[in-house]
């Protein structure tokens, strides 16, 4: 593991999962997380995004919430918390770990991102809004695929431009 980019990633998400105050089906938990870094890994094939930044941010984005309803610090604590295990179980170099931490801290009240891994990142989380019954808009995208997959409802429509088949959509 000499290279500046790696992850354990079965033993990040273990870890990040045991410290979450809320169970799995959290509406911000666990299962969000796996949405959420699926939704980015699509995103990606069209955005051009850092995918090990964008895999690392669905895992802390929402890792440190204290609650399911108000808590306002909870993306600047992920990214904290990120700090925290930077060469424990994930290395980036510096300028994607600034990404990392910046899509983090400001998931919730940043409006927009021209950055296409921060772009990818908050429009994964934001593609997920139907957990709280919420339809994404395309209003709230980032990039143009997050709009076009906002405005068709779901990936589906896309699943040849991300070599998808549905199949493995629907196992998904």
């Amino acid at each position: 593991m000499s290279s500046s980019r790696w992850c354990d990633f079965d033993k990040l998400t273990a870890t990040v999962s045991s410290q979450f105050h809320g169970g799995p089906h959290s509406a911000h938990g666990p299962d969000h997380w796996r949405r959420v870094e699926q939704n980015g890994l699509w995103l990606a094939t069209q955005t051009g995004a850092d995918i090990l930044v964008v895999r690392l941010f669905a895992w802390f984005h929402d890792a440190k919430r204290e609650n399911e309803y108000t808590d306002p610090q909870h993306g600047r604590r992920g990214g904290e918390y990120a700090a925290s295990l930077r060469g424990v179980l994930f290395e980036l170099d510096d300028a994607a770990f600034e990404s990392l931490v910046y899509a983090c801290t400001w998931h919730t009240d940043g409006e927009f991102a021209e950055n296409p891994t921060i772009g990818t990142c908050w429009d994964a989380d934001r593609l997920d809004l139907g957990r709280v019954g919420m339809i994404p808009s395309s209003n709230y995208m980032s990039t143009p695929f997050g709009k076009e997959v906002a405005d068709a409802g779901s990936f589906y429509p896309f699943l040849d431009r991300i070599r998808l088949s549905s199949g493995d959509y629907e196992a998904t």
